[in-house]
């Protein structure tokens, strides 16, 4: 299984399924990213070399925000919005549906 950001992506999937995986990346991105870093997404996980894999960390490291830094980046927004004590702060702090 290779590994991408500290996630191990599934080896008989097609990459672009596969950049899925990641938090963060949806089908969109995945497409996105396969096409700047000159990659067939249309290739399994397990034939990318290392050249491939690391050209795909770099640019997703490098333009977007994936993985730990979203997942903390959501977080803190959260704890803003219970800090300040609004409608939604609330309902997360209740643990209760916040949207509907």
């Amino acid at each position: 299984m290779p590994r991408l950001l500290g996630v191990d992506i599934p080896n008989d999937k097609k990459v672009t399924i596969a950049l899925t995986y990641l938090y963060g990346v949806g089908p969109k991105i995945a497409g996105e990213v396969c096409v700047k870093t000159n990659i067939d997404g249309d290739k399994p996980a397990r034939d990318l070399d290392e050249d491939e894999l690391s050209r795909l960390s770099t640019l997703l490291e490098r333009d977007y925000t994936v993985e730990g830094p979203l997942r903390r980046v959501v977080g803190q927004n959260i704890n803003r919005l219970r800090e300040i004590k609004c409608y939604r702060g609330m309902r997360h702090r209740a643990s209760l549906p916040v949207r509907g």
